[in-house]
This record gives structure tokens, C-alpha cells and sequence, in this order.
């Protein structure tokens, strides 16, 4: 296979039905951010020395790449079998962030980006979860199917916003509190 095809030089890429759309397409929108996030997390896996959550981003991105082919999929009896993100998906994000907040200082403001590079990440990888979370929802409320994808991506993004606390901790960065101006 190669890497250039040719087929998207007038601006339209194909869905996994086959039918041309336009780059700017929401379905193209949304799985391109689902990839940007992909990137990002690896960027953060990339930083980190704790092996259980280098593989915790693995399997991360395995999802991503579940949810990007969902976006993509406009069809329902597409040629061959699209993965699903299942609620065991979910249930296993929502019990590390369990796990890691029983260790954390109780958050009594909100907390600015930053004091380290992997913390950074973090952040960028958690905003740019709650963008493709808000262009999958727009996929979902016009053309449905797309729901589990909402919620792993509502959920993923609170992961990378706990996680980013747990880093802080363990590299002994003080958290940069947001305190309003009076």
C-alpha cells in the first residue's frame, strides 16, 4: 500500500463506506482530532518511566484508534466488522482515576497548566480529548452511532487531568492553583 494515493489532491477523502466527503467534513473533523489525541498520548507515554502506565497509554491508543474508526464508519453494514468501545472501556478508566485520586491532595481550586513538561502534556492531551469529544458529539446527535465514543472520550479526558495530578506528586511539583483576581 502505498502512503499517497493521489485521491485526496481536489480536498475529499473517503469514509469507510466509501463515500467522498470533503476534508473539512464533521466525521473527518472529529476522527482527525481522535488521531491528534493519539499523537499527544504518545507524547506523554513517551515521558513516563512507570511501566503499568506506559501500558495503561497503550491500550489508551488502541482505543483512540477504536473511536477514530467508529467516526469514520458511515455506514451500517460496512464491509467488514468495526471495533467498538464497550463499557468495560469505560469502567476501566473511571477505576484509575479512583485509584489515583485516594492518593491525591483534595482539589479546592483549579489548577493551571504546567511546572514540569510531562504535566504539560498532559494538559494538552486532556484538551485536546474534550475537542474531539466535542466533534464526536456532533457526529452522534446528527447521525448517531457514536455514544460510546462520547463517553469513553468525556471519561479519557478526566483520566489525563488525574493523571496529570498524579505526576505532580510524584515528581514533587507543586500544583499552580488559579486564584482569581479580587
Amino acid at each position: 500500500m502505498k502512503v499517497y494515493t493521489k485521491t485526496g489532491d481536489k480536498g475529499t477523502t473517503a469514509l469507510i463506506s466509501g463515500k467522498r466527503v470533503p476534508k473539512y467534513h464533521k466525521r473527518i473533523e472529529a476522527y482527525g482530532t481522535v488521531d491528534e489525541l493519539m499523537a499527544f498520548t504518545a507524547v506523554v507515554h513517551d515521558q513516563l518511566f512507570d511501566a503499568s502506565d506506559k501500558s495503561t497509554l497503550i491500550e489508551i491508543q488502541d482505543r483512540l484508534m477504536t473511536c477514530a474508526t467508529i467516526l469514520a464508519a458511515d455506514c451500517d453494514d460496512c464491509e467488514f466488522k468495526i471495533p467498538k468501545i464497550v463499557e468495560s472501556d469505560i469502567e476501566k478508566l473511571e477505576l484509575l482515576i479512583d485509584e489515583y485520586e485516594k492518593k491525591l491532595p483534595r482539589l479546592v481550586n483549579f489548577v493551571l497548566p504546567g511546572g514540569h513538561a510531562t504535566i504539560s502534556f498532559c494538559h494538552v492531551a486532556r484538551t485536546v480529548c474534550r475537542r474531539a469529544e466535542r466533534l464526536a458529539l456532533i457526529v452522534h446527535e446528527e447521525e448517531g452511532n457514536c455514544e460510546m465514543v462520547v463517553k469513553y472520550l468525556n471519561r479519557l479526558s478526566d483520566y489525563f487531568f488525574i493523571l496529570s495530578r498524579k505526576l505532580t506528586l510524584e515528581l514533587k511539583i507543586n500544583e499552580i492553583p488559579w486564584i482569581p483576581r479580587q
